[in-house]
Formats: structure tokens, sequence, C-alpha cells
């Protein structure tokens, strides 16, 4: 009764904003569909006052769904806001996306996941895994550009992930990864010559993903040699 509940809150809502602006939904469809990202940020703006607050709530929207890619949202902030404001709020509108992904999920999956879980070995030991070293494992593949965000909403979600470290790991790993598909449109569409900023925001990653990547390579060996000698 609760989730047929929640449920039918999510359609109602979807309703109210269809009855108090018919034209939002068709004409966003069309801006996905297209994919334009300076007609994307001409329809931002459009908001005027309102604009910064309208981008971030579509931001969060898509990410929460976890399509399309959140990149036409994020460089059409950089377009707008600038380059280090526009990626500081796609962040924190992905961040809060994901984490009510995570929470919708959870909420309306997790009890059939670990029925299906509980008959597996491996997706169990993957399970308990993630419960113990979730927050690493999110993170690195947060700063991974143009991961597709829907697998990991899913993957923290059905998992027995807590919702801190999805939260948190998401947020750090989300500035990177966010920031080189901001800077490669951005640059991309500005006609930009010179790499030096995304070539500095490359190697920052590279450094970070190589980095979260080793300490959790050692502290997985550490851990296994401290239950091999409690044994």
């Amino acid at each position: 009764m609760v989730k047929a509940g929640a449920a039918a809150a999510i359609v109602v809502l979807i309703a109210i904003i269809h009855i108090a602006n018919p034209a939002f939904f068709p004409h966003l469809c069309g801006l996905l569909a297209r994919g334009d990202i300076t007609e994307t940020a001409e329809y931002i703006q459009s908001f005027g006052a309102w604009a910064v607050v309208f981008s971030f709530l579509l931001t969060l929207f898509v990410n929460a769904l976890g399509f399309p890619p959140a990149i036409i949202f994020s460089t059409a902030n950089t377009l707008i806001f600038g380059i280090a404001w526009g990626i500081f709020l796609s962040v924190v509108a992905e961040t809060v996306g994901v984490a009510l992904s995570f929470v919708l999920l959870r909420f309306f999956f997790r009890d059939a996941a670990e029925r299906v879980i509980a008959k597996h070995k491996t997706l169990a030991n993957i399970d308990k895994y993630s419960g113990r070293r979730g927050f690493v494992v999110m993170l690195i593949a947060r700063m991974v550009p143009y991961f597709p965000s829907i697998m990991l909403n899913a993957l923290g979600a059905l998992s027995a992930m807590r919702m801190r470290d999805y939260v948190l790991a998401s947020f750090v790993g989300k500035f990177p990864s966010t920031g080189i598909e901001a800077i490669i449109g951005h640059d991309t569409i500005t006609q930009q010559e010179d790499p030096t900023r995304l070539v500095v925001v490359v190697i920052l990653a590279v450094v970070l993903i190589v980095g979260a990547w080793w300490y959790e390579k050692a502290a997985a060996k550490k851990l296994a040699a401290a239950e091999e000698s409690q044994s």
C-alpha cells in the first residue's frame, strides 16, 4: 500500500505539472530528442531570474531517471553560468538526483533484489562486498566520464551499499567526470583552441582514479589478510 501510494504521488505530481503548463513536457522531450546543447541553454535562460532554479531541477530530474546523458545539461550550465559555477551547479544537482534515484529504487525494488541475490552465491558475495567497500567502488565508478548513470544508480540502490557512502562517493566522484564532460562540451561549442584547461582536468581525474583504485586494492588486500589471520 505504501509503495502504491508513493507511485500514485509521483503520477499526481507529473499530472499537476502538465496541467499547469501543457507545453512543458512536449517541449522538453523535443529538446532531449534533438540533443541540441545550445538550444537547451537558450531554453533555460528564457526563465530569466529563475534560470538557475529551473536548471537545478531539470538536471536533478534527468539524473534521477538516469537518462538522457547529463552532459547535455552540465554543458548548458557552463555556457550560461560559466565553467566553475556551471560545473558546481551540475554536480550538486546531479548528486541530489542520484540520491533521489537511490531512495526510490531501493524503496520499490530492494526487497525483490534481495530475494534474487539470496539464490546466487556470487551475487551474495558482491552484495556483501558492496556493503563493506561501497564507498570506494562507487567513487571510482563516478569518476569515469560518460559512464551510464542509470547503471550506477541501480548498483547502489539494489546492493547493500549504505546511502551515506553512495551519496558522498557520488558527490566527490562527479567533480572530475562532470568537469571533463562539461569542459569538452563547452570548449567544442565555443571553439576554444587552448586545451590547457582540459588537459589539467584530465590529468587530475586520472590521478584521482588511479589513486582511488590503488587505495581500494591495498585496503582489500589488508582486509583479506586480516580475515585470514582470524580464521
